[in-house]
């Protein structure tokens, strides 16, 4: 499979690339910095340079002409302004379903964040995150175009993966290894039969490919 990865040099599209190359998929890594783009190539993936906050729809659907997937995995990150969380949160994640569906890449996996929802309150910058990531995932839920599967990890360690997670529509709180949230990933892009379901990941006792097995069709 050719795999288009929006936020190719964040810590979990960086597993996820590897995992994907490592069995001969195709992964392409979408980045802002072009100095990014050795890291990209050593975990075996082709980068891809595209700034999602200023590219247009039809510039983000070049890129993802011809793949059999996408993977919105795009983040502001943890020290950045309440600005960007609506810039990349929202509206890169926005623009890239749409650059989608203009392409014709109709399964779409996106990685949210346990919590997110349009309505949640608060003022300070972790609340702005969490709304910015619902109304994203809402607008995701909302296209017809779109097999869409969206996974909100519980919170993310650097822990060595276990390969068990917990995955459900509601999970409860708890942390998760992102190698884990890689691995569910991979699995999630290998099963169609979640496409519509929204799921929470925690570690837990199923081995991975278990528990998305069991979610499919769900």
């Amino acid at each position: 499979m050719r795999i288009v990865i929006a936020g190719g040099h964040g810590q979990i599209a960086l597993r996820l690339e590897r995992l994907l190359a490592a069995r001969g998929d195709e992964a392409v890594g979408v980045i802002r910095n072009p100095q990014q783009g050795e890291d990209l190539r050593a975990a075996g993936a082709e980068p891809v340079v595209l700034d999602l906050e200023s590219a247009s729809v039809e510039e983000a659907a070049e890129v993802l002409r011809g793949a059999d997937a996408a993977v919105f995995a795009a983040g502001a990150g943890p020290n950045s302004g309440s600005a960007r969380k609506d810039t990349v949160d929202r509206g890169a994640a926005v623009l890239f379903a749409d650059a989608a569906e203009r392409a014709g890449v109709r399964r779409y996996v996106v990685v949210s964040s346990m919590g997110a929802d349009p309505d949640h309150r608060g003022d300070e910058v972790f609340d702005i995150y969490l709304r910015a990531k619902g109304e994203a995932d809402a607008y995701v839920r909302s296209r017809s175009g779109l097999d869409w599967t969206i996974l909100r990890p519980g919170m993310l360690t650097n822990d060595a993966g276990t390969g068990r997670v917990l995955l459900a529509a509601s999970t409860g709180r708890g942390p998760v290894p992102r190698d884990d949230v890689a691995a569910v990933l991979r699995e999630l892009l290998d099963t169609p039969a979640t496409a519509g379901l929204t799921l929470e990941l925690i570690s837990g006792d199923k081995p991975v490919a278990v528990a998305v097995k069991d979610v499919a069709g769900n």
